[in-house]
């Protein structure tokens, strides 16, 4: 990945985006489509929808949501200690004893979840799941006037971590889930722009709070009502310790992104990108999803009288924790694969199933 694609991916997976607070993130994303589409829209919802192509051809719909998990602030404290609740789905294990930055309407506060320490935990709890409900943010003040000076009820909350290097083009960060879906989804925009040769009705859209029930991209499918839609996610890598691979099927980090097959998938879609992958020798990888896939690819089939839908994700280590890691070629192949579908869907196109 080039030196300005990765500025982009890192500014806009660090900039914060809870579900129902997304607008720092489409910001940073209507930054870089400014100029380059032939619209650019935000809808009542918070989705951002940017058009391009030939208002003639069928209209194809990539999606991928910019939203994040992170907490709220519910509840201060005479003492000053601050009650949260999780956006999305937190696992309670990891947040005790991290670094969290509370998103104001002057600026960030840093804070920290506290967390006893071991010795002064009996032995026989040491094992337990402090449940969310009974953890808490100290910010360093006294008392609840101090903390009401500087924190309001319902501001957003994240892990206080950004995007870091590890070995080779394995990087790592909270949020990639699914910031890196709509990073890519803008990139082909770009490339789109760049060939000049769409033939087909082009939506690229930064959709909003899906990690709390797909709900951005109900609206937005129904609002652009596509004949063909892809949407970009990430999914489970099963190529570190501890995970069965027979539940979820061989995907590794570097191996190209991953293709679903199954009922929520359009079987012609699925045949036009996989054999676009091999004409573009592009590595993919394929899983098999039985049932409703749980992303926006499932409100997406379903809008309206129904949308040739597929989904490609990108693997994933260790989904909704501040460490999430990926490898960069994937999300490099991921944007030259898209760009070449679309390029092949014209208006003499057809998706229905024979």
């Amino acid at each position: 990945m080039d030196r300005q694609k990765f500025d982009f991916l890192k500014e806009l997976v660090e900039t914060p985006s809870p579900s129902g607070y997304e607008q720092p993130a489409q910001r940073v994303i209507r930054r870089q489509l400014d100029g380059v589409v032939e619209s650019l829209t935000t809808d009542v919802m918070g989705n951002l929808v940017a058009r391009l192509g030939d208002p003639e051809g069928p209209r194809v719909m990539l999606a991928g949501h910019c939203d994040e998990i992170g907490f709220m602030v519910q509840y201060v404290d005479d003492h000053g200690y601050i009650s949260f609740g999780a956006i999305g789905g937190v696992d309670p294990h990891l947040s005790p004893g991290q670094r969290v930055n509370i998103h104001t309407q002057a600026g960030v506060i840093p804070g920290i979840i506290g967390k006893k320490a071991i010795h002064l935990i009996e032995a026989k709890d040491r094992d337990t799941v402090i449940k969310l409900k009974d953890q808490f943010i100290d910010i360093g003040c006294s008392s609840r006037e101090e903390v009401e000076k500087l924190v309001r009820i319902g501001d957003p909350v994240t892990f206080a971590v950004g995007v870091a290097r590890l070995q080779g083009d394995i990087v790592t960060s909270r949020a990639f889930d699914d910031k890196m879906g709509a990073f890519i989804v803008t990139e082909v925009a770009k490339r789109l722009h760049a060939a000049g040769d769409c033939l087909c009705d082009f939506y690229a859209v930064s959709t909003v709070q899906e990690e709390i029930g797909l709900r951005g991209g109900a609206t937005s499918s129904y609002g652009v009502n596509p004949d063909v839609g892809i949407v970009v996610e990430v999914t489970h890598a099963t190529d570190y310790p501890g995970v069965d691979q027979k539940t979820i099927g061989r995907v590794e980090l570097g191996k190209g992104p991953v293709i679903a097959r199954g009922a929520n998938i359009n079987p012609v879609l699925f045949d036009l990108i996989v054999a676009t992958a091999a004409e573009q020798n592009i590595p993919i990888q394929v899983i098999g999803v039985p049932r409703a896939t749980g992303t926006d690819a499932n409100v997406m089939q379903l809008s309206r009288g129904g949308v040739a839908t597929a989904l490609l994700g990108i693997p994933l280590r260790y989904m909704h924790t501040p460490v999430e890691t990926l490898a960069l070629a994937d999300l490099d192949a991921a944007i030259d694969l898209l760009a070449a579908v679309v390029q092949r869907i014209d208006i003499n196109s057809c998706f229905i199933p024979q």
